[in-house]
């Protein structure tokens, strides 16, 4: 297994870090692994148009959408 140092990181970055490991129970190390293994690890999957339609706010009430009612136009046949 090979080994990752990270140098030039900024004071905030590793504050937040540590904080979200011990939220977590778990080391530093070990939450920057799990980091790393969700954003470039083999359990990423490719986004469906469904998880992006499921993501998108609600457009509101479907009357906001209604549309006048149509009643066509004359034509001289």
């Amino acid at each position: 297994m090979g080994q990752l140092i990270v140098r030039n990181v900024d004071d905030e970055v590793i504050r937040r870090l540590k904080r979200r490991a011990a939220d977590k129970g778990r080391s530093a190390e070990a939450e920057h692994r799990e980091i790393l293994r969700d954003v470039l690890g083999a359990r990423q999957r490719k986004r469906t148009i469904k998880d992006a339609l499921l993501q998108m706010p609600a457009g509101g009430d479907d009357a906001d959408f209604a549309r006048r009612r149509d009643r066509g136009r004359k034509v001289a046949l």
